[in-house]
């Protein structure tokens, strides 16, 4: 793996266009977070983006970081798989069950779906409990991610409404997106929404291979 450091922060070198730019907004939350507890760490902040840019085939939108601490991963909705599957995640199982009529649930770690281009990401990358850091000082950074994987055939996903507020980056029909799996908002459209199966149908589409989910 190709791997830029961009001191504490590490991803795949093929992400170094996109972040370049905006290498003073990371640096400037860097000195903010200094010493600071967050979720995850900075130095995790990242992990998603260690799947080469050129390999992303679908990528998948939350809001926040866990704020449990011991949960957030770097990779949005994955946790450990020793512990507790947190009430969204359990959510997004639900309706992979129901949509793909599946008994067996993959890892709550979601390695399954990253190793095969699921790029797994939140509008913002850490969560701080203290409140040190906003949840708008990461939009410019994953603003420009998403702008350059809707220049790709990348199939968006977009849970929730700060997700869903990237649709414009990407084109229509390749967008699928839904209220948020958290327990306060499922109901509203998050399940019956179809996302695994749906994805599969706009790839196959364009002549790309599905996901196994």
């Amino acid at each position: 793996m190709r791997m830029v450091d961009f001191s504490p922060v590490r991803f795949d070198q093929s992400w170094a266009k996109v972040l370049a730019p905006y290498e003073s907004e990371l640096k400037s939350i860097e000195k903010s977070l200094e010493g600071k507890i967050t979720y995850p760490s900075y130095e995790s902040a990242f992990r998603a983006l260690t799947i080469p840019l050129e390999k992303v085939r679908v990528v998948i939108f939350g809001q926040d970081p866990y704020p449990t601490p011991g949960n957030a991963t770097g990779f949005a909705f994955a946790v450990p798989t020793d512990v507790k599957i947190p009430a969204s995640l359990r959510n997004i199982f639900k309706e992979y069950q129901e949509d793909l009529g599946r008994n067996q649930m993959p890892s709550s770690d979601l390695s399954q779906w990253s190793n095969q281009g699921v790029l797994l990401l939140n509008r913002a990358l850490t969560y701080s409990p203290d409140g040190e850091l906003s949840s708008d000082d990461w939009i410019p950074i994953t603003n420009a991610i998403a702008q350059e994987l809707g220049e790709r055939d990348v199939v968006a996903i977009l849970w929730g409404n700060d997700a869903r507020n990237l649709r414009h980056y990407f084109r229509g029909n390749w967008v699928i997106e839904s209220a948020h799996p958290s327990p306060l908002s499922a109901y509203r459209g998050f399940f019956g929404s179809k996302p695994f199966s749906r994805t599969n149908e706009i790839l196959e589409k364009n002549n790309l291979p599905p996901v196994t989910w």
